[in-house]
């Protein structure tokens, strides 16, 4: 079985649809994503062409693989930024989103490439990063929006703790705590339900490469794992530092 990997006439025709169809259920759910669907195809085309050029020369060494993981990190902690902010401002947010993504995803990243987990060469270390610092991104955009909009539904129940005496942080955790975890669940039905309802891009593309569906399963049990470890240091994270935060009012965040 061979793959073309150019996009041919069929995809130049299906791939436009598939974006009408997007914007279409956007706007008649009223989800408020119909120019950001739009925006988000464009600007993958764009990226993913000019990042094919740069991935070539980033897998010829190592020292470049390192480079370019970092630059995702960057481009992960100014997405997570912008969109926790858009559900309410608080100062030195960018620290948090950074600390919270390079907590998950360094000690994730470390603890498989430095012991030989996986390959330590140019080849795994970029995808690996890639997935791992996604996820983490994933996770503490979800976990900030969730929590801060808790907090704003639920801002007597905070004022009630602080009134019996509980410090800011404790009484924030006390409030948001149950549905921070909501963050991970994403991560956690893919790793329950793997090989059942999904075949994971890892497990393909090492098949598909030629190596034995063992092996292919095996380094993704380690990424699906890594991802849940990661992605729960960094909901952890982002929660403890927006507990301590100099909260605002939270009759102010938006909901």
């Amino acid at each position: 079985m061979s793959f073309d990997t150019g996009l041919g006439l069929a995809a130049v025709v299906v791939l436009p649809l598939l974006i009408a169809i997007g914007v279409g259920a956007s706007r008649y759910a009223g989800l408020r994503h119909d120019k950001g669907i739009v925006t988000a195809a464009l600007r993958a085309v764009v990226q993913l062409s000019a990042v094919g050029l740069v991935v070539g020369v980033a897998l010829q060494h190592t020292l470049g693989a390192i480079a370019f993981v970092l630059v995702m990190f960057v481009v992960a902690t100014f997405t997570s930024t912008r969109r926790i902010h858009s559900t309410v401002a608080i100062p030195r947010q960018w620290a948090y989103c950074a600390t919270a993504i390079g907590c998950g995803a360094f000690v994730v990243l470390l603890l498989l490439i430095l012991p030989g987990v996986v390959p330590r060469n140019p080849a795994t270390i970029l995808p690996m990063g890639g997935i791992i610092i996604g996820g983490t991104m994933t996770a503490t955009t979800l976990a900030g929006r969730r929590v801060l909009s808790e907090y704003g539904t639920r801002y007597g129940e905070f004022e009630a703790g602080l009134s019996v005496g509980l410090l800011p942080p404790d009484a924030f955790k006390l409030v948001v705590g149950p549905v921070a975890g909501d963050a991970l669940l994403p991560a956690l039905d893919q790793t329950r339900t793997v090989g059942l309802v999904s075949l994971p891009g890892a497990f393909v593309g090492m098949v598909l490469g030629g190596a034995s569906p063992t092996e292919a399963a095996a380094l993704q049990l380690v990424v699906l794992i890594g991802l849940v470890a990661a992605e729960s240091l960094a909901i952890l994270t982002i929660t403890e530092l927006l507990a301590r935060s100099a909260l605002p009012d939270g009759r102010t965040v938006s909901s």
